[in-house]
């Protein structure tokens, strides 16, 4: 019984630290939300998953970052703070998403990541 107790207890260990090394592309990304507050946020006025607008195709973002660790991180930043961008050589702030909510953020991340 203790060594079965054991193997569970190692098993989970093993799986938590499997969970954090997970690629971005692996973690679960909730689609219909992320792209719900991208709608409520208007990204797609300037981004699309795949057509280049004023600014980058979501596919173009996530070959960027691939394979970067900090790659969730630096998109969460970009799209919490913004930051200077230019536009047709005309530099302006970068609309913030429409959520406070960490979560909701990441999973946009993730998402635009993903595509």
């Amino acid at each position: 019984m203790l060594k079965s107790c054991g193997r569970v207890v190692l098993f989970g260990a093993v799986m938590g630290v499997a969970s954090v090394l997970m690629p971005v592309s692996a973690q679960t990304v909730d689609a219909p939300a992320a792209e719900k507050l991208i709608e409520d946020s208007k990204c797609g006025k300037c981004h699309s998953v795949d057509k280049a607008k004023d600014g980058p195709a979501y596919k173009k973002t996530a070959a960027k970052y691939k394979g970067k660790a900090d790659a969730e991180a630096k998109l969460f930043t970009h799209l919490t703070t913004g930051p200077t961008v230019e536009i047709d050589g005309v530099k302006e702030e970068h609309t913030k998403i429409k959520s406070k909510d960490e979560v909701a953020i990441k999973n946009v991340a993730r998402y635009i990541l993903s595509r």
